[in-house]
């Protein structure tokens, strides 16, 4: 006999992977019948990748013997210094408005992309033993959880709920001073198995998020708890991981704008954590400070130039960057992505990929979203679906997070979209941390808008609301009988 537990994870298991693995065919414009409608894969559609601009970055590259020989022998440890560079003046220009302080290449490290890196971080500031949780802030993406089991915290990872603002900031903080009594209570911190190493640092905590266009649940956090996120980071020696991965792809909530976006939209609304922590009360050089800061960006090119270029970048203090530089993985093998870095540089520094985010990725995210946004207020808020954070004048990203009317299962709406109607959407459930029952997601779907043509997304979504029309009329019949049942019993009864 299977537990509803090992159903449910099989359940989950195969709907990750239907939504994931790479040999689904692209979807095609025309074709609304055809297989199934992926609005759970996060994958950006195929129409959107700059493949021209890459082929000619390339060739450029390829064409320079200097730089082509860069790009195939052993990299410099922090990476290709020309793609720092570019990163650097490409991250200045976005958030500009945020402060003077320009971001100095020496803040950057090339990675894999941010998975690889957050893998990489692991293994350099925390320890096991020492470090006494990893929170995590939930609804969260949920392959990262992998990644902490892998670097050995299975047992200690820790949902914190968001709020309207993006983080209960009051759960957080009561966690933290309970680890601490119980550190207390034990008589001294736990004992940690990594030596001492004057390149890197072993933080008590670990704070993992998505702040802004959060995956899954769309939300971004307040300026106001992302300044007070960094005081609790620094008064408990935790480190903010912050994937900020969706930044570059905004655009306004009013409905009636159309055409190309003005100029408000093409730099960052709100500052990044690595920015406040930079900045605020002398940063990571303010007095009793160890210099390694207590965030930093974990950025990646997948989402806006394409995920199999396997390039991203961490920014933090110049202490963190070289200390990510000196993973022992790098340390041996060099930087990674080496020559896909050449590639970028030439991509980032002529502005191509700029004008490609502007004139390209933004405005065809935004259509995709009102494509979405339209269909889910004709067949889906009538049923009782709601959308968190209406009021924002900014949404971006690639994914839709919805509450479900309040007798509904994701789970079994997940399935019978699945089974009955040709549409995979993405249960709550699988967003879940781990081991953490007091935060739940069955009531909840995400849709992601990246990847489905605009007429699937359309039609998808109409289907959806079919499956959760009958779901509804079928609790409610359930209901009705139920009531007829004890009004027989009590009629009955009044008898004896």
């Amino acid at each position: 006999m299977f537990s509803l537990d090992s159903l449910r994870n099989a359940f989950t298991s195969n709907i990750v992977r239907s939504a994931t693995k790479a040999n689904i065919p692209p979807p095609k414009a025309d074709d609304a019948s055809g297989p199934p409608i992926n609005l759970m894969r996060g994958w950006p559609n195929p129409a959107l990748l700059p493949a021209e601009l890459i082929r000619a970055a390339a060739n450029e590259a390829l064409s320079d013997t200097a730089v082509v020989t860069d790009g195939l022998l052993y990299g410099p440890d922090p990476g290709y210094e020309p793609c720092r560079e570019a990163i650097a003046k490409w991250l200045t220009d976005f958030y500009r408005t945020q402060g003077a302080t320009p971001i100095t290449a020496s803040r950057i490290c090339v990675t894999g992309g941010a998975s690889q890196n957050l893998g990489c971080m692991l293994g350099v500031f925390t320890d096991p033993a020492y470090t006494r949780n990893i929170w995590i802030v939930a609804p969260a993406y949920m392959l990262a959880f992998r990644i902490f089991e892998d670097a050995g915290f299975a047992d200690n990872m820790k949902a914190v709920p968001e709020d309207d603002e993006g983080v209960n900031l009051a759960v957080l903080r009561r966690g933290l001073e309970e680890s601490e009594n119980e550190g207390r209570r034990n008589g001294a911190d736990r004992p940690m198995y990594k030596p001492d190493r004057k390149r890197a640092k072993v933080y008590k905590h670990v704070l993992y998020c998505v702040p802004t266009f959060s995956n899954p649940s769309s939300r971004t956090m307040s300026l106001e708890h992302r300044t007070e996120l960094v005081k609790i980071a620094r008064e408990y020696d935790m480190l903010l991981v912050a994937d900020d991965v969706y930044d570059f792809l905004q655009w306004p909530t009013d409905m009636s704008t159309d055409g190309p976006l003005d100029a408000e939209m093409q730099v960052a609304h709100l500052p990044r954590l690595v920015d406040i922590d930079r900045d605020l009360e002398g940063g990571a050089e303010r007095k009793d400070a160890d210099g390694f800061g207590n965030a930093c960006a974990n950025g990646s090119f997948s989402k806006i130039v394409g995920p199999g270029v396997r390039v991203g970048w961490v920014e933090g203090t110049e202490k963190f960057a070289y200390a990510v530089s000196q993973a022992g993985t790098t340390a041996s093998g060099g930087a990674p992505s080496q020559l896909t870095s050449t590639y970028l540089t030439t991509l980032l520094a002529s502005g191509n990929l700029t004008t490609h985010i502007n004139t390209t990725l933004r405005p065809g995210y935004a259509a995709r979203y009102r494509v979405l946004y339209s269909a889910m207020t004709q067949h889906l808020l009538p049923l009782g679906f709601k959308l968190p954070q209406t009021d924002r004048k900014i949404f971006g990203g690639y994914f839709v997070w919805l509450s479900l009317p309040a007798k509904l299962s994701a789970e079994v709406l997940a399935r019978r979209c699945r089974d009955e109607v040709g549409v995979i959407v993405a249960p709550g459930g699988i967003f879940e941390v781990p081991g953490n029952e007091k935060v739940m997601f069955d009531g909840f779907v995400r849709l992601c808008f990246a990847w489905e043509e605009e007429v699937r997304l359309e039609e998808g979504v109409k289907r959806i609301g079919e499956v959760a029309k009958k779901m509804l009329e079928g609790v409610e019949e359930s209901v009705r009988e139920s009531h007829a049942d004890d009004v027989e019993g009590s009629q009955l009864n009044a008898f004896k």
